[in-house]
């Protein structure tokens, strides 16, 4: 297969697999940790009303969510491309970067969260997951 239509689905699929690993963890989060008490996380505006009323344990799920999907994306985008597999990979991590950034814009957060999410789920987890997909040399 030409390198470069190689590299492109190598990206498709690390964003595809990251997103869908990130949403999958999302819709099961409030059956292992529970949102608190009367808030409504069915909607945006819901969960932009409520968030006064979340715990530093309601913010796990999501960084894990965020951190766990850009680490599978950025391995599969790495493991799948025939070159630049690191570039590959911060690029997927970068996109989920970006999709980092907007939800900080869209729905508030505490600046602990904030700082920690972006700070720590995206670029670093793109490198880790480069690092993983690379193995032993």
């Amino acid at each position: 297969m030409n390198p470069i239509i190689k590299n492109i689905l190598a990206v498709l699929a690390g964003v595809i697999i990251g997103g869908a690993l990130n949403m999958g963890i999302i819709l099961v989060s409030g059956s292992i940790i529970p949102p608190p008490e009367g808030a409504d996380i069915t909607t945006m505006e819901g969960l932009k009303a409520s968030m006064h009323l979340f715990q530093p344990k309601n913010f796990i799920m999501p960084f894990l969510a965020h951190a766990l999907g850009t680490l599978a994306g950025a391995f599969a985008g790495a493991k799948f491309a025939s070159s630049h597999k690191i570039k590959i990979a911060l690029g997927i991590s970068a996109w989920f970067l970006i999709g980092g950034i907007m939800n900080v814009f869209m729905l508030p957060s505490p600046t602990w969260f904030t700082v920690l999410d972006l700070a720590g789920a995206y670029i670093p987890m793109g490198y880790l997951g480069w690092k993983l997909a690379a193995g032993k040399k």
